[in-house]
């Protein structure tokens, strides 16, 4: 009976330490979502510009197209 009740108080006692806790928290942390690139952000913006740009150069295509129809 002594073993049930020490053993999940001893891995309690154990993985709860601050210090291993904040170390895998930090590793943890660090591997999901890794520190900032600004030279990769500035190629995703660089991205979504240029989508933005054919996006928009589309939609205007068609928007002239159907001014052409109407006058026609």
């Amino acid at each position: 009976m002594a073993l049930y009740m020490t053993f999940p108080v001893a891995m309690f006692h154990w993985f709860n330490q601050p210090e291993y806790f904040e170390k895998w928290v930090t590793d943890t942390r660090r591997q999901l979502y890794p520190p900032e690139n600004p030279q990769h952000r500035e190629e995703i913006e660089k991205c979504i510009r240029n989508v933005r740009e054919r996006h928009d150069q589309e939609l205007m295509k068609a928007l002239e197209e159907m001014e052409r129809k109407e006058k026609n």
